[in-house]
């Protein structure tokens, strides 16, 4: 028996392989997927940024593209591309949102069915401010989407990290009170989460509380754990900046019951896809300490995961 969640990797952690790579290295390990990073070639502005494994702007029409995905023995749970449509820098904003399209129907001529991606934020402004911003961009997007045949997955990740990012962070879709608004305002299907528990503890949140309300608009799922240090956190309160008390680990070393997560994410008819999103900084020094993180990921996956029949 196997487990009944297609178990895959977020390809943003192989930044200099191949496409060829990355897919042998799924095979090989007995992956049953993997999310492929889709951003426009060039320098990344971030750590796990602009790591491009498909380059949407160059997909020929031959089939060819198709055939190697195909043929590699693994199957592809998305196409992600995380940037910051909503940058109150006009151009990032525009250059973020025209490849965003260029992803979906990137996806749409792959036959891939998802596309992951951020809603964006200006830092400097509240929700309610970065609301009909919001609606003008992603009312579109939606309508792309839609008429691609491609679903939307956004990451509830707040992308409030570095001083930069301060106070608001680059995403708005980081709690269930926005999620409902933006699932009101923006009611189409092809429109849901890629969620992340992790997001949800070092938010103190409940990472299991939204599974049953938004089980239907769930469409792609992160598994990333994540440590709090307590003390530290009692030392400088939630207003500093997360990483100040929170560290990414892999899936096992942190506060996640996985068991429970994914018991509660198989009770709301969830069967797509959990990809390990790999951040744990001890795992990265090498392509070989990389590798190992992948394979002791899906190790624990695999042992806290329901079992198909």
């Amino acid at each position: 028996m196997t487990s009944i969640f297609p178990l895959g990797f977020v390809s943003a952690i192989l930044p200099d392989a191949t496409l060829e790579t990355v897919l042998r290295t799924a095979a090989e390990l007995k992956y049953d997927c993997v999310e492929l990073m889709c951003w426009p070639p060039g320098d990344a502005d971030r750590r796990y940024a602009g790591v491009t494994h498909i380059d949407v702007a160059a997909i020929d029409t031959s089939g060819d593209l198709q055939r190697r995905l195909s043929d590699s023995g693994v199957t592809v749970s998305g196409l992600g591309f995380y940037p910051n449509p909503l940058s109150p820098d006009p151009a990032v904003a525009s250059v973020s949102t025209d490849h965003i399209r260029r992803v979906i129907a990137g996806c749409a001529s792959l036959g891939i069915g998802v596309m992951n991606s951020f809603i964006g934020r200006d830092p400097t402004r509240s929700i309610d401010d970065n609301w009909s911003r919001c609606l003008d961009t992603w009312g579109p997007l939606v309508e792309w989407a839609e008429s691609h045949g491609v679903r939307i997955g956004i990451e509830n990740c707040p992308m409030l990290f570095t001083t930069d990012e301060w106070p608001g962070g680059h995403n708005l879709a980081v709690s269930p009170a926005v999620w409902r608004r933006l699932f009101t305002d923006l009611p189409s299907a092809a429109l849901g989460l890629n969620y992340d528990p992790s997001h949800m503890v070092w938010q103190q949140m409940d990472p299991l509380g939204p599974l049953a309300e938004f089980g239907e608009r769930l469409i792609h799922v992160h598994a990333k754990d994540v440590i709090i240090d307590r003390d530290r956190l009692d030392d400088v309160g939630i207003l500093a900046t997360p990483l100040e008390y929170h560290t990414p680990v892999l899936p096992g070393r942190g506060s996640i019951d996985w068991p429970q997560f994914l018991a509660a994410l198989a009770e709301t008819g969830y069967r797509g896809a959990v990809c390990v999103e790999v951040e744990d900084r001890e795992f990265e020094a090498s392509d070989e300490k990389r590798i190992e993180a992948l394979r002791l990921s899906l190790e624990h996956l695999r042992s806290a995961a329901p079992l198909s029949a």
